[in-house]
């Protein structure tokens, strides 16, 4: 399908179940990472930016776990828990 680079593409929905999957994952390596020291905002925007999951610790098994989620669906979770969660 051709598209201009114009038109509004639509992003494909994270179902229930896959939400609240991304939320416990990302709960548990925030723990992980606190617990060996790191700052869990740092680590956690350094690998959904650049997918290296050396930026996650192996520790409590944090790394496999997140690395079985897209990345995507981890920036769904934290946007729509921003949003959801805000004052505007």
């Amino acid at each position: 399908m051709n598209q201009s680079i114009t038109d509004t593409q639509k992003f494909r929905t994270v179902d229930k179940a896959d939400k609240t999957d991304a939320r416990s994952v990302l709960a548990d390596v925030h723990t992980a990472l606190i617990e060996k020291g790191y700052n869990p905002v740092n680590q956690i925007v350094g690998y959904i930016m650049s997918g290296d999951p050396t930026y996650i610790t192996g520790y409590k098994n944090a790394r496999s776990r997140i690395g079985k989620l897209e990345r995507h669906e981890l920036l769904e979770e934290i946007v729509t828990f921003y949003l959801e969660n805000a004052r505007f």
